[in-house]
């Protein structure tokens, strides 16, 4: 991984760790992810009309099958993400769904694509891997008594499974077909708003409470949300899904510091512990 890829990645992480925190404050469901996804169609009509005057790029009509496809993931994956943050803790949800994301991405880039991670980058995914594992409570999770959080658990892991599989059809999608990442994310963004358009109208009383209510982790969700992405859709440009998809997990060791401080959540010493293995991970990721 390029010096470039990295640095793209870790200021990805921290927005995403952000954004998520905004998320889960709210607490909201589709009603919320509706209302986001308007202001974010909105801030992207100015970007998207002076970026296509000033590049005027070339946008073949086969490539928007694949933004489509790609709209249809990441709606899946932001109702499933509202819904756990709904009923789990931000500390146990967050490292869930971004721990199975990119494991499930890894290994699918692997067979899938062919990509061949040098021995020292897959130990670096591996020790990244293993430390969301202890940072989530470890083999805890398997003892304790949580029927209480079972949804909360299923919509989590549900969340991971829809990282993986965006973050492979987005690679395909700025790669293989070498769309622009702007053009792409706003692309999805936009699909994302017409899908749930209906279901918005139809429940529009409670869209306008969310407005009301929540305008500020609206804004928080619709302004990191995508920048973050395109950070991400960048690097996925010119650096393989078996180093970005770990390496995006630096992610977890901000949101095990908000949880820690922000949150007041149990458990800090250990968590820094695991964030400092996962910064270890990074840093086998980045040199191989």
């Amino acid at each position: 991984m390029t010096p470039l890829a990295l640095l793209l990645v870790l200021v990805a992480a921290g927005l995403h760790a952000t954004w998520n925190l905004c998320a889960k404050k709210a607490g909201g469901g589709l009603p919320f992810v509706y209302t986001v996804g308007l202001v974010i169609c909105t801030l992207y009509v100015p970007i998207i009309a002076g970026y296509i005057y000033w590049a005027q790029p070339d946008i073949p009509w086969s490539s928007l099958w694949w933004i489509l496809g790609s709209g249809v993931l990441k709606t899946s994956y932001s109702l499933f993400l509202q819904r756990s943050y709904r009923t789990g803790d931000f500390s146990l949800i967050y490292p869930l769904a971004r721990g199975t994301g990119p494991l499930l991405s890894t290994i699918a880039a692997i067979i899938i694509f062919g990509e061949r991670p040098s021995g020292l980058a897959i130990a670096g995914g591996i020790v990244i891997i293993t430390s969301i594992f202890f940072l989530t409570g470890g083999a805890k999770l398997l003892h304790q008594d949580r029927a209480h959080l079972h949804h909360a658990i299923g919509h989590g892991i549900m969340s991971g499974v829809f990282i993986a599989a965006y973050t492979l059809w987005d690679r395909h999608g700025v790669a293989g077909l070498a769309l622009a990442p702007l053009l792409y994310d706003a692309g999805t963004a936009f699909t994302q708003l017409t899908l749930l358009t209906p279901f918005g109208v139809h429940r529009w009383a409670e869209v306008k409470t969310c407005w009301r209510e929540q305008k500020r982790y609206v804004f928080g969700v619709a302004l990191l949300s995508p920048v973050a992405y395109v950070l991400i859709l960048t690097a996925l440009s010119f650096t393989q899904v078996s180093y970005i998809a770990p390496a995006r997990e630096i992610s977890i060791v901000i949101g095990a510091f908000i949880g820690a401080k922000y949150l007041k959540e149990a458990d800090g010493h250990k968590r820094l512990w695991a964030a400092a293995a996962m910064a270890l991970g990074v840093i086998a990721l980045a040199l191989g």
